[in-house]
């Protein structure tokens, strides 16, 4: 049965029981009950590089430093000040208040043990172009001063420390072991974790001894359960039925019925995160394939039509980015990239051009994505000539394959880890590394410069000719921007933020 029949079905029940009680949220438990999709099944927070992983990061993991939603500036976490010494230089004082879920205290150790981590190859970490470029260790000055030290000057290095860093628990890490974490975390965050099974339910407890100088406060509702599902249906038709309090990411088409429930409401806000089409331009499918060739390339991004897609889709404000980055990043310069209408009979004229009149066939691989999404993707390339079948898998499985070289092309989003300039979302694709589809230097080497120097208008200038060309060849599509969409309990009172990352730490009961 679709998920627009359940619910049809589930709202009538619902509404029949809630017409004599009023919405029966856990607040008498003090205990707030969200649903997701896309469980984790690492809780480390280096080993996975998951969205949801991220989120638990934010709750359970704490850095030395917070970028608050509101006005995007940074505030005390770990660390109390935070100063460069010059172009290379990070040096932080830590907070004496600071401790481990498990009454550690936080000390300048456990910053060196983790910067080790990060910098160490072997470590095998998740996600280590968030580091690799710029990370080059770390320095101890006392027991409370820590200096993070780069490998080049790196403006945006604060962003990624209050995003991507967390700290571990130096001593605890090493007498259980890398296993022995994932089974039992513990972090410095606003809530701890009590229980959790892989791609099950997790269970948060908030962290009593929380230092009152974080820039995050102590949170306001005691317990949180996050039940982990892989079915779509259930995010709401749980919410319904009052099995739940907070949902997120459920189809668009369903944000007004969820709205007119008489136990719910609903939000919209435009996040930092991109659907996109990557190609692979370099031929590691096949050296000779069409792909390689930049007529069709150019012709697949006139084949889509993305203002429809983001219109009648995604919808509730998404835009069409001409660049691929962000709008509000640093660097993301619109007006630098080349543009590409829709335009079906242009994509005809370009693939004649490039010697396929009749098309071809090609793989569009699907790592999890709206099924009525990566379909509109396929239906403007079918009505141009290229016939991509749709492979639908896990994005462990996608990002394997992706990395061998086996995928001609491929759907996903990007959030750029809620990170506010371009270097957190261009070098990941453009990087000369294993999840490069394109392999252009000169991109690589702009994207590079314009990540190592301080003055601002220099960066902007490396960014725009990095984008100028990564358009001009036409490798990375941006289709449009995600909107996100909750679905909540009319008596939780939660925000939503552009950064896609939902602080439950800040939700609170009415």
């Amino acid at each position: 049965m679709k998920l627009r029949s359940l619910f049809t079905a589930a709202a009538a029940a619902a509404a029949a029981a809630l017409v004599a009680q009023p919405a029966a949220a856990q607040k008498s438990a003090d205990t707030l009950r969200a649903m997701w999709l896309d469980p984790i099944v690492n809780m480390d927070p280096y080993y996975n590089s998951q969205r949801t992983g991220l989120i638990m990061g934010h709750h359970a993991f704490d850095g030395l430093v917070f970028r608050d939603p509101n006005g995007f500036v940074m505030k005390p976490l770990l660390a109390t000040s935070w100063a460069w010494l010059d172009d290379t230089t990070l040096e932080f004082k830590l907070d004496p208040l600071a401790t481990f879920h498990n009454g550690d205290k936080v000390t300048a150790d456990d910053v060196m043990y983790t910067v080790g981590v990060l910098t160490d190859p072997a470590s095998g970490i998740s996600v280590p172009s968030n580091f690799g470029p710029w990370l080059a260790g770390a320095e101890k000055v006392d027991a409370l001063t820590v200096r993070l030290k780069l490998k080049q000057a790196f403006p945006a290095a604060l962003q990624f420390v209050s995003f991507v860093m967390p700290i571990y628990p130096k001593a605890y890490r090493e007498r259980v072991g890398r296993d022995g974490y994932n089974k039992a975390p513990v972090g410095a965050g606003p809530y701890r974790i009590t229980k959790w099974e892989a791609g099950g339910t997790i269970e948060m407890e908030r962290h009593e001894g929380y230092s009152p100088n974080s820039g995050k406060g102590k949170p306001p509702i005691k317990n949180v359960v996050i039940r982990q599902v892989t079915d779509a249906n259930l995010l709401v038709n749980s919410l319904i039925g009052n099995q739940v309090d907070w949902v997120w990411q459920f189809p668009a088409d369903l944000v007004e019925k969820v709205g007119a429930l008489p136990n719910a409401y609903t939000l919209t806000q435009e996040a930092f995160r991109i659907a996109h089409l990557s190609l692979d331009a370099a031929g590691r499918t096949d050296p000779k394939g069409p792909l390689t060739n930049v007529l069709v390339r150019r012709a697949i991004w006139h084949a889509i039509d993305r203002q429809a897609f983001a219109k009648n889709l995604v919808r509730y404000g998404s835009r069409v980015p001409d660049a691929p980055c962000y709008f509000t990043q640093f660097g993301c310069d619109q007006a630098a990239a080349v543009k590409y209408d829709y335009n079906p009979a242009k994509a005809k004229a370009l693939l004649a051009e490039a010697g396929y009149p009749n098309g071809f066939e090609t793989e569009l691989v699907n790592p999890g994505l709206l099924s009525a999404w990566v379909g509109a993707i396929q239906a403007n390339l079918a009505a141009v000539g290229i016939r991509a079948k749709v492979s639908t898998m896990t994005g462990v499985a996608a990002t394997t394959r992706i990395q061998k070289g086996e995928v001609p092309m491929y759907m996903s989003s990007w959030g750029s880890y809620s990170i506010n300039d371009v270097s957190s979302i261009m070098p990941y694709f453009f990087w000369q590394n294993v999840d490069d589809l394109f392999r252009d230097q000169e991109v690589t080497d702009l994207l590079r410069q314009g990540g190592s120097v301080v003055d601002p208008e220099a960066r902007k200038a490396a960014y725009s000719k990095a984008i100028h060309l990564a358009t001009d060849r036409a490798y990375w599509l941006p289709i449009a921007t995600y909107v996100t969409v909750y679905g909540l309990n009319k008596q939780l009172d939660f925000t939503a933020y552009s950064d896609e990352l939902p602080r439950f730490f800040w939700a609170k009961w009415k």
